[in-house]
């Protein structure tokens, strides 16, 4: 029979254990599914706030980079900066969020504080003013995807420094959790 001090021991290492692998589990579902970000600019307004809480999902963007597969239109995406921003002084682990507006192969232009894809005037009801700048028609490059902040005319995005390579998404917004009466799962309808 054993003594209750050998029982005892056996609980407590059994206890760090299970501590031990909550801890790796925790830390693997975050590195590489889920993290929790915040919003520090009103480029996303009014669909997202400045210091709002989300959670981005991280599975989508290594899905795309294996079998070559692209983001959503109108998906809102975590991006590390491109070059042209790291040139300009942002640190290169610096994360932006911004909603992909355009795909390789897609035309877009800004014209008249509307945007156009292929064409054809998008409805993005999660504008509240027009564009005030204007944007020639560009062609999304290969690899890539054309990214603009809904706070259109307050947003250093697309328009400015040009195509983001889809190497550079971190992940995908799905979830506001803070505040918490603002909980929510973030949308993005098809236009």
């Amino acid at each position: 029979m054993e003594s209750p001090k050998t029982n005892n021991s056996k609980d407590k290492a059994s206890g760090w254990k299970n501590l031990i692998i909550w801890i790796l589990c925790a830390v693997l579902l975050r590195w590489q599914v889920i993290e929790p970000r915040w919003i520090p600019s009103g480029s996303m307004l009014p669909t997202l706030q400045i210091r709002e809480r989300l959670l981005i999902e991280k599975v989508s963007p290594k899905l795309n980079n294996i079998f070559g597969t692209i983001p959503q239109r109108e998906s809102i995406v975590v991006f590390k900066p491109p070059k042209s921003l790291i040139d300009a002084g942002y640190e290169s682990n610096q994360a932006l969020i911004k909603r992909v507006v355009g795909i390789p192969g897609d035309t877009i232009r800004i014209h008249n504080g509307k945007l156009f894809r292929n064409n054809i005037h998008i409805y993005e009801p999660w504008i509240i003013e027009e564009m005030i700048y204007e944007m020639d028609l560009v062609t999304v490059p290969a690899n890539s995807i054309w990214v603009l902040g809904d706070n259109r005319n307050n947003s250093l995005d697309s328009h400015l420094w040009g195509a983001l390579p889809i190497k550079n998404i971190v992940g995908t917004a799905v979830l506001t959790y803070w505040p918490i009466k603002k909980i929510r799962f973030i949308r993005f309808p098809a236009s």
